[in-house]
């Protein structure tokens, strides 16, 4: 048992922490376990959201993620499973919009 008063306290934090990762990892493990016996769209696109989260708060390395996720998509086309809920989609390219400024300046231009 630590006797410095901030190494008390990184005890705790330290404990919180662990606490907090434990559910972040028992939930992505939960989700992807679910998708392997069910095999629904639904439950990859949770999958795979858990699995990003997991990431974004350090918990997994992200070639752990990479890894998991391609299993994700190989079982799920091994089984005829759709991912269009999931980031798996790619997203539409938008065009820029104009506005009264720009169109304004190619006015002058010309």
């Amino acid at each position: 048992m630590p006797i410095i008063k901030s190494a008390k306290k990184r005890v705790r934090t330290a404990k919180k922490a662990a606490i907090r990762n434990s559910k972040v990892k028992r939930s992505m493990r939960e989700s992807f376990k679910k998708f392997q016996t069910t095999f629904s769209g639904k439950d990859a696109a949770e999958a795979i959201s858990k699995i990003d989260l997991a990431v974004k708060k350090g918990i997994i390395h992200k070639n752990k993620a990479a890894r998991k996720k391609a299993q994700i998509a190989a079982l799920g086309k091994q089984n005829n499973t759709k991912l269009t809920g999931s980031k798996q989609t790619t997203k539409k390219a938008t065009s820029p919009k104009t506005t009264k400024k720009t169109t304004a300046k190619k006015a002058a231009k010309k």
